[in-house]
């Protein structure tokens, strides 16, 4: 079991892992830690282990992108967490991507035995995913850490406010919707920005790290409402702003606070009572300057 002494010293010493980007890693291991292949519900899947699982085996559910920007996810499996992907393909957390999630995570929880409640991680069009599954499931959600994260697809890959859109992706998450006309994705009512209310109402804390140079998923139309708009429902909102960075590239240099974010939510007892401590505070909007926030030359 860790002791508390050396998952302390983890979270103090995460900032070792912060500069790495794309990896590639052998078939059966991530960055040193074991990986687990799976197949569930028709699709493929990983299942990355710390060496020495904190209990309860909390865990970080990474909604897309698996091993890009991996960060975090290192500085987590250091502190003791699992980290789980489940691939269902570039689908803008449409309605079929969420059933399979659905059986992924009951396959976690019960066959896997890990955390009922793990925190979701949207980067980019990953929130998309992180969002729609946990407000359709609040009840099983510890806490949502979102990266650039896109909440509105009217802004991305739609193009409809100050974003350039991507017209062929567009057009991909509109047949993933199983939509037939452009308007009525715009009318769709699924948005992050849209579904909020289940989420503050189950009292999930959110964090978000964006840079507020992003033209691709603009701030202003992405991760600026779900902010407003949750803390006006009584929800708990943190924001790290990136001064100067553009969409990429995500994470920090220093990942501690959103490990400590993720810790804080996810255990009890000393571990989280401290690593709230060095959380950043519900309300709260803390501006990193260039030299604070970009990775290390590798």
């Amino acid at each position: 079991m860790m002791t508390r002494r050396t998952l302390l010293k983890l979270l103090a010493s995460s900032a070792a892992c912060a500069g790495t980007s794309f990896g590639q890693t052998a078939p059966t291991s991530f960055h040193g830690f074991d990986r687990e292949d799976l197949t569930i519900d028709g699709q493929a899947c990983h299942l990355v282990k710390p060496h020495t699982a904190l209990n309860g085996n909390p865990w970080l559910w990474r909604t897309m992108f698996f091993d890009a920007f991996p960060g975090v996810d290192i500085a987590m499996l250091n502190a003791g967490f699992h980290i789980a992907f489940m691939d269902v393909g570039d689908t803008f957390g449409c309605p079929d991507a969420m059933h399979h999630f659905d059986a992924f995570y009951t396959t976690l929880t019960t066959e896997h035995g890990l955390a009922a409640k793990p925190a979701l991680e949207g980067l980019s069009r990953g929130g998309l995913y992180a969002y729609r599954w946990a407000s359709a499931n609040p009840t099983k959600v510890a806490a949502i850490y979102g990266d650039a994260p896109v909440c509105d697809m009217k802004s991305w890959p739609g193009g409809k406010g100050t974003g350039q859109g991507d017209p062929k992706e567009w057009a991909k998450a509109i047949d993933a919707y199983h939509f037939t006309t452009e308007q009525q994705m715009i009318d769709f009512t699924g948005n992050p920005i849209d579904t909020l209310a289940p989420l503050a109402a189950e009292h999930i804390p959110i964090l978000h790290v964006c840079g507020d140079a992003d033209s691709t998923v603009p701030i202003a139309e992405n991760t600026m409402i779900v902010r407003e708009r949750y803390l006006k429902l009584g929800g708990s909102f943190a924001l790290i702003l990136k001064h100067g960075c553009d969409h990429h590239p995500h994470g920090l240099r220093d990942p501690s606070p959103i490990v400590n974010f993720i810790v804080a939510q996810t255990t009890t007892g000393p571990i989280a009572k401290k690593a709230a401590k060095y959380a950043p505070r519900p309300g709260s909007v803390l501006t990193l300057e260039p030299a604070q926030w970009r990775p290390t030359a590798s």
